[in-house]
């Protein structure tokens, strides 16, 4: 029998995490594994609840999460209604919010084993989880998909952050849903204040986990230079790359199909050998 049930955790500035989790009904203690979504992403996006399901039918207990700013509310966790939170969203909230995930975990009454809680991060999440897995020994072992190692690269040159220091925000298009989405400038302080902590390769550095690296050759969304750097860095790191794959493995929004993409399935066959230990 499968369990499923979803919940509302209280995120940064008392914005909602909206969490799901997904297991099959068991007597004894479960290993974990934590979904973290990328950039204009949530929980529910794709393939990623087959992904969740795919994980429970092989012994996890697969937690899903929307990130508190990530534009999603309660009412409306598919698209981005909540342009102010997405604005306001930065990288350490991310990295709080995913603290705050493992916090609740550890204080459930769901049956999981505690020394085998894992991290899976896809995209910009790839880096959130890796910063966290870094400071955080609850963290058993890491998984980053299609992964950012370069935070820093991702920001405009010179003359587009005078601009948007000048204007205060710049502004993001949304391919599928049309949307101008802005990003305040607050999002690029929050870097520099903290740019130690949340420089990827700094952190890998000092990782102690195991860590797969997980990435598709033909993405073209974070390339695979940035798996190959992130394979360099942490120290306890295997890397495995998917010949055709693209960024999202496959998946497109909406995913209308009961089975998962062929890349998508592959990466998630070598994700449960990973963490089986095989």
């Amino acid at each position: 029998m499968i369990i499923r049930n979803n919940i509302i955790l209280k995120g940064e500035n008392d914005r909602a995490i909206l969490l799901d989790y997904e297991y099959q009904e068991t007597r004894t203690p479960l290993p974990a594994v934590v979904f973290c979504h990328g950039y204009k992403g949530f929980k529910d996006w794709g393939a990623w609840s087959l992904m969740g399901a795919a994980f429970a039918k092989s012994g996890f207990l697969f937690i899903k999460f929307n990130y508190s700013h990530n534009g999603g509310t309660v009412e409306q966790p598919i698209d981005f209604p909540d342009l102010d939170a997405f604005g306001n969203n930065n990288y350490s909230i991310e990295v709080r919010d995913t603290i705050r995930v493992l916090d609740w975990i550890e204080n459930s009454e769901l049956p999981v084993d505690r020394h085998q809680i894992n991290l899976l991060g896809h995209s910009r999440a790839g880096g959130i989880t890796t910063i966290v897995t870094a400071k955080e020994p609850r963290v058993s072992k890491l998984i980053t998909l299609a992964g950012v190692a370069h935070y820093a690269e991702r920001f405009p040159d010179a003359k587009g952050i005078e601009e948007w220091k000048e204007k205060g925000v710049t502004y993001v298009k949304n391919a599928r849903t049309k949307q101008e989405m802005p990003l305040l400038y607050q999002f690029y302080e929050d870097f520099l204040q903290n740019e130690e902590e949340l420089t990827i390769l700094k952190q890998a550095e000092k990782i102690k986990q195991p860590h797969l690296i997980l990435h598709g050759e033909q993405d073209e969304a974070v390339l695979v230079s940035d798996a190959h750097d992130l394979h360099k860095a942490s120290p306890h790191s295997q890397l495995k790359l998917i010949r055709e794959a693209n960024h999202t493995l496959g998946a497109t929004h909406p995913w209308n199909s009961n089975l998962l993409p062929e890349d998508l399935r592959q990466a998630v066959q070598c994700m449960v050998n990973f963490l089986k230990g095989s």
